[in-house]
């Protein structure tokens, strides 16, 4: 709802050197202020209201309501075997999705967290917002354990 709004105003980003953001001569953008004002209008619109608990929410609890259920479908994806091992949905997450190479990847960045952490968290936003967070067995499993969530599934056999 917030695009029509801006494109209605010439609001075409680089090009017209203002959309979401604002940009100078050498192309680098800033936030622009006036993007609360057209949000605000797009949510009259749209009959959209925030709900004011989610309001205040802190940037460590955003980026785990984001992340964590990010890592819980990685471990279904393991679970099931669609994917051989942990670092296979690494290099997905970075070449795929874009998720930061600096971090190391999904599973590598969940690690530093620990299993036990995001399950928690995870059961504790379930009981909270609903089946949308719930971990999966993998994730309740490695938690109980305390495994890394990017260790082999199994120990490898020597073929000697």
């Amino acid at each position: 709802m917030v695009i029509p709004l801006l494109q209605e105003d010439k609001r075409a980003g680089e090009t017209t050197r203002k959309g979401f953001y604002l940009y100078n001569d050498k192309r680098k953008a800033s936030l622009d202020p006036q993007m609360k004002k057209y949000v605000k209008k797009a949510r009259e619109i749209s009959g959209v209201s925030v709900d004011p608990e989610l309001v205040n929410i802190s940037e460590k609890d955003m980026v785990e309501m984001i992340f964590f259920p990010m890592v819980n479908e990685a471990c279904r994806v393991l679970a099931e075997g669609i994917a051989a091992k942990p670092a296979d949905l690494d290099i997905a997450s970075v070449m795929g999705m874009g998720f930061p190479p600096y971090r190391g990847g999904i599973m590598f960045w969940a690690d530093s967290f620990g299993s036990k952490y995001i399950y928690s968290r995870l059961a504790e936003l379930s009981k909270l917002y609903g089946e949308f967070f719930k971990p999966c067995n993998y994730m309740a499993e490695r938690a109980a354990r305390g495994v890394p969530l990017s260790s082999p599934l199994q120990q490898g056999k020597s073929r000697l």
